[in-house]
């Protein structure tokens, strides 16, 4: 496939638009799965803020402020910044391109390439200082988590109809119950990103109880499941 900018292909007139295949649904499923394990790790392990669910860390940070909290204010910018940097590089980077129903652009693919690769780095930092890294490396990775954050929100951002949210899921959650199970019209796949968040949250807190130097593995692990997964519908 051509790596020039595109436009997103016109709809035959009389037939129902597009949907994207299983294999790019459940490519999906797996990032939202690979957020929730990120998030395990930067709230559980790191300063009590999220990578990835930008409106509780401006709640975070505004309770910080308001009990004069060093750490806490230093912690939600962290992870507000990353995610802005990831999410503009992203922008950056797929701009020009727009995705379809079928395939994801092939700059989405190497911007999930690149999160994967930082998720991995920051895998064998986590493993070397044993799940216990002090003050400054825990700042080094909380921006590096929530950067990875805004990479993978900007890229399906930017996937188009072929992609969903995976960092965040509630306007996801409140779309299936108003336009989805209140007008009779449920989307079966909303349940199961859902229940992907739920189920990488619980693996990876599982893992850092256990094994805490291996909890960084499985995010980087669930990003090249899904791009595997995606590679199957073509780029």
């Amino acid at each position: 496939m051509s790596d020039e900018p595109r436009k997103q292909a016109t709809e035959t007139p009389g037939r129902p638009p597009a949907e994207p295949g299983t294999a790019l649904r459940v490519a999906v499923v797996l990032l939202v799965a690979a957020s929730g394990a990120v998030e395990t790790i930067s709230f559980t392990a790191l300063d009590h803020v999220f990578a990835g669910v930008m409106t509780s860390n401006l709640a975070l940070l505004g309770m910080a402020v308001g009990r004069a909290q060093a750490t806490g204010v230093t912690a939600a910018v962290l992870a507000l910044a990353g995610f802005g940097l990831g999410a503009a590089v992203t922008a950056r980077f797929a701009r020009g391109y727009e995705g379809t129903a079928r395939h994801w652009p092939r700059p989405v693919v190497l911007c999930l390439a690149g999160e994967a690769l930082l998720l991995a780095a920051g895998a064998v930092v986590w493993a070397v200082l044993g799940g216990a890294p002090g003050r400054t490396a825990r700042d080094v990775l909380q921006f590096g988590a929530a950067l990875t954050m805004g990479i993978q929100s900007g890229a399906m951002v930017a996937a188009g109809r072929a992609a969903a949210p995976t960092t965040y899921l509630t306007g996801t959650l409140a779309t299936f119950i108003v336009k989805g199970v209140g007008a009779g019209r449920p989307n079966r796949w909303v349940p199961v990103r859902l229940a992907g968040l739920f189920a990488g949250a619980a693996a990876c807190m599982a893992v850092l109880r256990t094994a805490p130097g291996w909890a960084g593995v499985l995010p980087p692990v669930l990003v090249v499941c899904a791009l595997l997964a995606a590679a199957s519908s073509g780029f």
